[in-house]
């Protein structure tokens, strides 16, 4: 099976993630992708620097991921265009890297973590979707801590995403991720034993 992980910000999809590798499953990770597709030599890095200029490359030919913030923030226009330099080559390393770890390993669990999986669309890629989730105020609270920023500059960033609720109701499958860690990973085993065999 290969199943779509997403969440929210300070979900705590990061933790469940690790906790699907330790249970046994591969898990495609959307994040380390997108550092991956832009390494110096790469298409997509070649595409960002034809786009929006060499001066968004570091002396050692890396890319200045702050520069390249700055130039797409509140432009839509060049974020569109960023967009469709980076998610298909995104995509694409992670299909390349998740059929490499089915031929390998036939009947392994393959976990795709993607935190914007039904903001773009690609749930219906995937056999189910399994949604870290926590109530809202907490999902707030674990913000302002890990980021030092006060209510309303986290309540801004959750807005900017799909609500948790929301994800909570369109997910084949759900972890309450708002006690202890131990008991999340309970679930994480629990649910890996009850899932159907591939």
């Amino acid at each position: 099976m290969r199943i779509g992980l997403t969440g929210g910000i300070a979900s705590g999809k990061s933790t469940v993630s690790r906790f699907l590798r330790e249970a046994g499953a591969f898990v495609s990770d959307a994040d380390e992708a997108a550092r991956k597709v832009v390494l110096p030599g790469t298409p997509a890095l070649d595409g960002i620097v034809a786009a929006f200029g060499r001066s968004l490359l570091l002396p050692d030919g890396m890319l200045d991921r702050a520069a390249l913030g700055r130039v797409v923030f509140g432009d839509p226009d060049k974020l569109r265009q960023l967009e469709s330099i980076l998610h298909p080559a995104i995509r694409g390393y992670m299909k390349d890297e998740m059929d490499r770890a089915e031929a390998e390993s036939p009947g392994r669990l393959i976990v795709a973590d993607i935190p914007l999986l039904y903001e773009t669309g690609q749930d219906k890629a995937y056999d189910g979707v399994l949604v870290v989730h926590v109530p809202h105020g907490l999902q707030v609270m674990r913000l302002m801590e890990r980021n030092g920023m006060d209510e309303a500059e986290a309540e801004r960033r959750i807005g900017l995403q799909m609500s948790l609720d929301e994800k909570k109701r369109r997910a084949d499958w759900v972890v309450d991720n708002s006690g202890s860690l131990e008991d999340t990973r309970a679930q994480i085993v629990r649910w890996m034993t009850e899932l159907p065999p591939a």
